[in-house]
């Protein structure tokens, strides 16, 4: 079975704006066997996304398109299939109250435009959207199944668990898909991944394996094919060996993020945790938050970007700021135990150093960091590195270290199992 899919939306040509949706997309559909024959963006021109939809239509079996269903005058999705397929649109008054019902229950009453979200193409079957007010539709033509599924990436996903996902599972053929596992590195080169890694290229096929690396982590991706009950079996294997050849720095197993990951130990031990942040400005905190029940683990922190705050509201000894300077191991240390005892949690994070692209010297260069992890049995974690890369990079990479020495010292706490 081969496929297409079609992101529109002008958009999605300019620079602001990515398709990530094509590769969720992607990714379903090599889980069913299917191949990928096209990929294409388009704006919002309803002649020009007709003329591509019937040059995919006798080339492929499944075509989804994304993008195009809302209610405005550039939304022309629906116009263009019809166009494409030479079937006529009426508008669904049943839709159109489902959709005010919709509005009304988040208190808004709506817009008369909305109304062009009920307009259905003939012979189509309606799609509900969970996520959303955007309704996808489903057609037949000329042995094409085609899905029109909403822009908006939340509500896309969910209708592709939802609609497409199930009907590929109920065709023909498609239990000969292709399935991917992530491991996740936390803190290693990439250069120092590949070479532990070598003796699984050996084992497993160098075609197999996927490495892909950004600031601060590695992905280990384990591909396999076949049957699900083969391919799975070949994943376990492969991951297990991986894991087994990386060693601790692997975090996940499961595609899980670090400060997730991070989250869950917290919870684990019932232990909890405050931040006191220089040059990342509160980004261990955000990273952190971002995770469900994080007010159950995260205390709070504090961002002491000047030495007069970080005097007033931690407590560093001015005499210490003076002596060996704002970006160093001793104000890192003090910043972590300070605020693990200020803010009353088990555990402290304390970080300081040069962002850039200024602020750098011969002895401090830039992207040179401190980074420390105070624990509740006198524990204390300290790294001084130097990270490569722009103002972003190094925030970042300095927030993947911290919740990395966090993740350690957890792992290495009485009753976590691990030592």
């Amino acid at each position: 079975m081969k496929a297409a899919i079609i992101a529109v939306g002008s958009e999605l040509l300019g620079v602001a704006r990515l398709d990530t949706n094509s590769l969720f997309l992607t990714e379903c559909l090599e889980g069913f066997g299917v191949e990928l024959f096209g990929k294409s963006v388009v704006g919002d021109d309803p002649t020009a996304l007709a003329d591509l939809i019937a040059f995919y239509l006798p080339r492929v079996a499944v075509l989804v398109l994304t993008g195009g269903l809302g209610p405005t005058a550039d939304d022309i999705t629906r116009q263009a299939v019809a166009q494409c397929l030479g079937r006529q649109i009426s508008i669904d008054e049943t839709l159109v109250e489902e959709l005010r019902q919709r509005f009304a229950s988040f208190g808004i009453v709506m817009a008369e435009v909305n109304r062009r979200q009920a307009e259905v193409i003939s012979g189509a079957q309606r799609l509900a959207n969970p996520k959303g007010s955007a309704p996808g539709q489903r057609l037949h033509q000329d042995g094409c199944e085609i899905f029109l599924l909403p822009g908006v990436p939340r509500e896309m996903r969910a209708m592709t668990e939802l609609h497409l996902r199930p009907w590929l599972a109920s065709q023909p053929g498609t239990e000969q898909g292709l399935e991917r596992r992530t491991l996740k590195v936390a803190c290693l080169p990439e250069s120092e991944v590949e070479a532990r890694i070598a003796p699984a290229y050996e084992e497993f096929g160098r075609q197999n394996i996927v490495v892909l690396a950004s600031p601060g982590e590695v992905d280990l991706q384990a591909v396999a094919s076949g049957p699900v009950a083969e391919r799975r079996c070949r994943l376990e294997e492969m991951q297990g060996r991986l894991a087994e050849l990386v060693g601790e720095p692997v975090f996940s197993l499961d595609g899980a993020t670090l400060e997730s990951v991070v989250g869950q130990l917290l919870l684990a031990h019932g232990a909890t945790v405050a931040t006191a942040e220089s040059c990342t400005a509160g980004l261990v905190a955000e990273r952190l938050t971002r995770v469900a029940g994080s007010s159950q683990f995260f205390v709070g922190g504090v961002v002491t970007y000047s030495n007069a705050l970080k005097r007033s509201l931690l407590g560093v000894e001015g005499e210490t700021l003076e002596r060996h300077g704002a970006v160093s191991e001793i104000v890192g240390r003090q910043m972590a135990e300070q605020v693990r005892r200020r803010l009353q949690s088990d555990y402290g994070i304390g970080i300081t150093g040069i962002a850039g692209p200024g602020g750098g010297s011969e002895e401090k260069p830039v992207g040179t960091v401190h980074i420390a992890v105070a624990g509740p049995r006198g524990q204390l974690a300290h790294r001084r590195v130097r990270f490569p890369g722009d103002r972003q990079s190094v925030r970042q990479q300095s927030s993947q270290l911290a919740l990395e020495l966090l993740r350690r010292m957890l792992l290495a706490a009485p009753g976590s199992g691990e030592s």
